[in-house]
């Protein structure tokens, strides 16, 4: 059997979904993507969920055209992935956004602030996973942003204590889950690229609020981490201050012996020291072979020879291939050309 094939989260918007994101040129420093997201979806009008199907309807072809087999739906509704849910909890204040520099200064932002307690409210994710899966046969994984990397994209007003705020995180984010799990959704994955820039509080408290978000989930779901280094601000920005490597290493046995059947790492923007791999000996690996900020396609060959180098270290089982990361900055085309190479490379190991 081949490699399986997965993306991680974000694709380039269709243009007929006019959402902005914070893969707009800019969003990321003048945060217009939050500020705007409302009054975006308002002036798309009476025709707004259509739009959304539209756009989700490609997202899914595509990533089936190129040979992925466990797509996402793009998160083609969402301004990012953190706020998007955030606006599902009760808490957070979108009106009054608070100024913050982030991720060692590698950027800064308004953001939403925590003004009182976090409490999940209706589930809104299963009938996001129901409208992509109509798209396709294949199973279609949906993802969430995990509690560290909440709190770190948003402004803490109220706890005034990051293990607390992601304990009621951790516990919003669960019912949601569970939500999805009662949907038919077997692959959901939740996001903490926080765990690479702080893996000391990964380790503290991180992955116990991470189990506690996967409470109660049966067993025929597959929970997946991601685990980035840190996403550019732009295409082609090398000079972006990427989590430290070791990181990784810190963090890997810990991963192991969780709950989380499959962790996502990055490993083509920065490759990794593969004896990484084996550290994990129970969890499957979802392996970043192709770059999501760089605009070079990375060749059939050089992507099978990394995944190649990996299987030394990992039973093909327990292997997939995947992009570093969400594919937002390349556009349609350059999307799609990574897929295509990340699907044939997969498929001739």
């Amino acid at each position: 059997m081949p490699l399986l094939t997965t993306t991680i989260g974000a694709y380039p918007k269709p243009s007929s979904v006019r959402i902005p994101d914070w893969f707009d040129p800019g969003a990321m420093d003048s945060s217009t993507a939050t500020r705007e997201y409302l009054q975006a979806i308002t002036r798309l009008g009476a025709e707004a969920a259509e739009i959304i199907a539209g756009g989700v309807r490609q997202v899914i072809e595509d990533q089936v055209a190129c040979g992925i087999d466990i797509p996402t739906d793009g998160e083609v509704k969402r301004e990012n992935y953190v706020h998007y849910h955030c606006r599902h909890l009760d808490g957070f204040d979108f009106d009054n956004l608070t100024h913050r520099v982030l991720r060692g200064g590698a950027y800064e932002t308004d953001l939403p602030t925590v003004r009182g307690p976090v409490l999940a409210r209706a589930p809104f994710l299963p009938a996001d996973w129901k409208l992509a899966q109509s798209f396709t046969e294949r199973p279609v994984k949906i993802t969430l942003p995990g509690p560290m990397t909440i709190a770190d994209t948003t402004a803490d007003a109220f706890y005034h204590d990051p293990e607390a705020l992601g304990h009621d995180l951790a516990v919003a984010l669960n019912k949601e889950v569970l939500a999805l799990a009662a949907a038919g959704c077997r692959h959901i994955q939740i996001d903490e690229p926080l765990f690479a820039r702080k893996p000391r509080e990964a380790l503290a408290y991180g992955i116990a609020h991470i189990e506690r978000c996967w409470q109660d989930v049966p067993d025929a779901v597959t929970k997946t981490m991601h685990m980035c280094c840190g996403y550019p601000n732009r295409l082609d920005d090398e000079r972006y201050a990427k989590a430290d490597p070791r990181a990784y290493f810190d963090l890997a046995e810990a991963v192991n012996a969780s709950v989380v059947d499959a962790v996502s790492l990055e490993d083509a923007h920065r490759h990794n020291d593969l004896s990484l791999l084996d550290r994990f000996t129970e969890t499957t690996v979802i392996f970043g072979v192709v770059a999501i900020a760089r605009s070079r396609v990375e060749t059939v060959e050089e992507v099978s020879e990394r995944l190649e180098a990996a299987l030394k270290h990992l039973p093909p089982e327990r292997l997939m291939a995947a992009p570093d990361c969400g594919l937002g900055h390349l556009g349609r085309d350059l999307a799609m050309k990574k897929l295509k190479v990340l699907s044939q490379a997969a498929k001739s190991v």
